[in-house]
């Protein structure tokens, strides 16, 4: 019979706990034990940046970590010795979770977590496994969370900095492969500047106002709680709400039903008889859009001016033009990736590439603009 402990340790899938381990073995477990004292350290510090739901669920996996260092303890015994320092990954996330508790740390502690399992390793626990996978997944909902509160002003952000960065280093590169002077290049791309970023922020903000509208326009109106009470039972007419929002025949009747049940917790909230009332959160506010459009494209744009600004020209001004691009390219590629939980150098080359692949085709159509003037 298969015993576990309080301390949440299967005695049975503990191997070799009575043996004498190999030292790669003690080395091995020794390193799993400062892991997992350091996660839960992470834990801990990230659930004091939170409150409420959140942080409860922080603690929760944090006390989850404490359970399989006791499981590490136990394996070695009279032989833990000296504390030894966690991995860099791990040391570099307790460090984030101290001072920032961002949606960015808990994206980082998502690809983490997916990269830390148990799956191959002999010594841990299959329930260990499964652990470190729900984790996993508790942290990719935590950090939705996150991403649905900021991707609004966020997403304009990024587009504006994005467009500022490839558009007027495309710009800039089409100038001067025409052949006109530098002085004129650096006025051409400041106007590019102000043009797109006046251009980026009325767009957003009439993209997200209108977004907003559209949503407002699908809320059901807040006298359909009151008039619940008053439906006929028999005739059912709350079933046709639920069969105009797609589902079957059976499931309205089933759902309108138990609404019809319980009349007031229709009437408050309208959590059965309306959409999501926090999608707005995710879209954001017109105005907020338009800021960060309008700030980001301003400064997106104005690193490929400032070489001209600093009075390079010719092939070095085009060179280190390109260099700073591409470098914020890289980096904005990998808050991306980070956010939506993708492979975050990946996204940052397929920035890159974009954006160099815009600037090079620009470049060559002013090249022969260019000999076409000459």
């Amino acid at each position: 019979m298969t015993e576990v402990n309080n301390d949440g340790v299967n005695r049975d899938e503990a191997p070799r706990a009575g043996s004498r381990p190999s030292p790669s073995e003690l080395g091995r477990w020794r390193r799993h034990l400062a892991n997992e004292r350091a996660e839960a350290a992470v834990y801990r510090d990230l659930a004091q940046r939170y409150d409420g739901e959140e942080r409860a669920i922080l603690l929760a996996i944090a006390a989850s970590e404490e359970r399989h260092e006791q499981h590490w303890l136990t394996l070695l015994g009279d032989q833990v010795g000296p504390p030894r320092r966690a991995d860099l990954g791990t040391r570099t996330l307790a460090f984030l979770a101290r001072h920032f508790g961002s949606v960015f740390v808990l994206a980082l502690v998502q690809r983490f977590e997916a990269r830390a399992n148990y799956d191959d390793d002999v010594d841990a626990t299959p329930t260990m496994a499964a652990d470190e996978q729900i984790h996993e997944e508790v942290i990719r909902a935590l950090a939705a969370r996150g991403r649905d509160r900021l991707s609004g002003s966020f997403r304009a952000a990024v587009f504006g900095a994005n467009d500022g960065l490839v558009s007027n280093l495309a710009l800039i590169l089409g100038v001067t492969a025409s052949g006109v002077s530098a002085h004129t290049v650096l006025v051409t791309g400041l106007a590019g500047l102000l043009a797109g970023a006046l251009s980026m922020g009325a767009g957003e903000y009439v993209s997200v106002s209108s977004q907003r509208e559209l949503l407002e326009a699908s809320t059901p109106s807040p006298r359909v709680g009151a008039a619940l009470t008053e439906l006929d039972v028999d005739a059912n007419e709350l079933e046709l709400v639920y069969r105009a929002r797609g589902m079957s025949p059976e499931e309205a009747r089933a759902h309108a039903a138990e609404v019809l049940r319980d009349p007031a917790a229709g009437a408050d909230g309208h959590e059965s008889v309306g959409p999501d009332p926090n999608r707005h959160e995710a879209v954001g506010t017109g105005l907020k859009a338009a800021v960060a459009s309008f700030l980001f494209f301003a400064v997106g744009a104005l690193i490929p001016v400032l070489p001209y600004l600093f009075g390079l020209q010719g092939t070095v001004a085009v060179l280190v033009a390109a260099g700073l691009v591409g470098a914020t390219l890289l980096g904005t590629g990998v808050i991306v990736g980070l956010l939506s939980g993708a492979p975050p150098l990946r996204r940052a080359m397929r920035q890159l590439m974009i954006g160099y692949g815009a600037a090079g085709i620009t470049y060559l159509l002013g090249l022969l603009v260019g000999g076409g003037l000459g």
